[in-house]
């Protein structure tokens, strides 16, 4: 072959291959393109779509249908779709612990108890997000500022840091109802002391209406209790501590009071293994005189007590007197929080925020008890009123997305029945407004309390069951409670307690708001 046609054939492979390398680049550059066209397009659709994120919540009904139209009508009008983690209330407090020590935290979880040792330590330790760079001023946030219960931020703030989001609830809330019929039927006036009030349960089960073997009630201490004998009153020690409401001696009367039911028969021998379901199921199948719950459920739980005695019909009972106050225990206000997962993206966590900012409107508000009108309720004599569907789809379990508004009523009033009911139940209770109190340990902090009482929990839990059941005597229950109360960890958590309890000191509240 020629040198000449080798110069060709050599210069039009350099051709080729300069026109491959050409043609390979521009292609690539096309295809990068469109890489970043298609990127900046799921970005753009990221912005425009709907917020999707994690929440864990508590489970006091079925299990809802996200696409009902309750749940849909709230992911349309705040733009997210939620992915809820429902977990029966019942088993609610063990898997939050378990989860919390897994540290696989979902990226929203909610719980009741703002003093819960568990949260506390895993706040310490950096498991959620301080949320107090991120609402500011709450210039951005008006409805979370302004709509919820008055002082509720108090609860979940703590030197300058805010870990959660509160959900508001009504200050008047638990009351301990009763078999209006069986009080009528014996003659027995409405109680208005606690002594009153364990003769008519005396009376009753002696009787055994029910034919069931009618039992008092199925619970031990509870917090109206506490707060008729005075429990949850500011004590000190001689240091100058403030005594936690467990340990005061106010909480032993108390126990000893338990006790001398129990002794009657007047309390049911398995109260300690039973779970609030299991509680609520002896009281509206007929077998309970008396239990402590949120005032509404009169109404929903008359019903059901009348599918098997059409006689039935549950009440209130006005404040009842005690040693050391009345039964009339107010709220706090809320119902926990909401608690933003470290995990969480910063930018994610505003979003997060402005959809709690969402719920915490009127209008959704409205939506969460009534849900959509025409659709879940009726409007009779100026009144929201269920209809089927709506009594279906909005209870407890539906409104545990939402960070509402305060209502005055809300736990006192109930959407499926008439105006004048509701009323008539807002007179039934209108000494709470009168005679009301709170127990401060439900938001007092101390760091020492959330190490030390962990190591005692489990062990007062049972002496309180013994003491009530009499397999401790009331004697060795008291030294039991002395020896905590002079433990030189519990005395520094006592000084904590009353160092904390300062700024609440002249603390009032209020009450009027709808």
């Amino acid at each position: 072959m020629s040198i000449s046609i080798k110069k060709n054939l050599l210069y039009g492979l350099f051709i080729s291959l300069f026109v491959f390398i050409l043609t390979g680049c521009a292609s690539e550059e096309e295809t990068s393109n469109d890489n970043q066209e298609n990127s900046n397009n799921t970005e753009k659709s990221e912005e425009d779509g709907p917020l999707q994120f994690e929440m864990m919540a508590g489970l006091f009904s079925e299990v809802p249908d996200m696409d009902n139209e309750f749940f849909s009508t709230l992911q349309e009008e705040t733009k997210a779709e939620l992915e809820m983690i429902w977990v029966p209330d019942a088993e609610y407090d063990t898997r939050f612990d378990l989860v919390l020590a897994s540290g696989d935290i979902p990226e929203v979880i909610w719980q009741i108890d703002f003093t819960k040792p568990t949260l506390l330590q895993s706040i310490d330790q950096g498991a959620f997000w301080d949320l107090a760079p991120f609402l500011g001023d709450f210039s951005e946030f008006p409805n979370l500022k302004n709509n919820l219960t008055p002082g509720v931020w108090d609860y979940v703030t703590r030197d300058g840091q805010i870990w959660g989001v509160p959900r508001s609830r009504a200050l008047i809330e638990p009351g301990i109802k009763m078999r209006k019929d069986w009080l009528e039927k014996y003659d027995i006036p409405i109680p208005t002391t606690l002594e009153e009030y364990k003769e008519a349960l005396s009376v009753i089960a002696d009787n055994d209406p029910s034919g069931q073997g009618t039992i008092g009630i199925a619970e031990g201490v509870n917090g109206p209790l506490m707060i008729a004998f005075g429990a949850a009153t500011p004590t000190y020690n001689e240091e100058g501590g403030m005594i936690k409401d467990i340990l005061t001696p106010q909480y032993t009367d108390m126990v000893e009071w338990l006790n001398g039911l129990y002794e009657e028969g007047l309390i049911a021998e398995e109260f300690s293994g039973l779970n609030g379901f299991q509680k609520q199921d002896m009281l509206r199948s007929g077998r309970l005189a008396s239990y402590t719950y949120s005032i509404y459920r009169d109404f929903p739980w008359t019903e059901d007590i009348k599918k098997v005695q059409p006689e039935g019909e549950l009440m209130t009972l006005p404040p009842l007197e005690g040693p050391g106050g009345h039964t009339a225990l107010l709220a706090t206000g809320s119902s926990g929080a909401f608690y933003i997962s470290k995990k969480v993206p910063e930018e994610k966590v505003m979003k997060i925020l402005q959809y709690f900012e969402k719920t915490a409107s009127e209008e959704m508000t409205e939506l969460a008890y009534y849900g959509v009108e025409g659709v879940h309720h009726e409007v009779k004599d100026g009144m929201k009123v269920l209809n089927d569907l709506g009594t279906e789809q909005i209870n407890t379990t539906s409104m545990q997305p939402f960070t509402p508004a305060y209502k005055k009523w809300a736990e006192v009033h109930y959407p499926g029945v008439s105006k004048e009911e509701n009323l008539a139940k807002q007179e039934e209770v209108k000494g709470y407004e009168e005679l009301g109190k709170q127990n401060p340990f439900d938001w007092l902090y101390s760091s020492t309390w959330v190490n030390v009482w962990p190591n005692y929990q489990s062990e007062f839990d049972s002496k309180v069951t013994q003491a009530i059941v009499g397999d401790i005597s009331m004697e060795e229950f008291k030294a039991y409670v002395e020896e905590l109360r002079n433990d030189p960890e519990i005395k520094q958590a006592f000084e904590e307690f009353a160092a904390s309890y300062e700024p609440y000191k002249e603390r009032e509240l209020s009450l009027d708001s709808e």
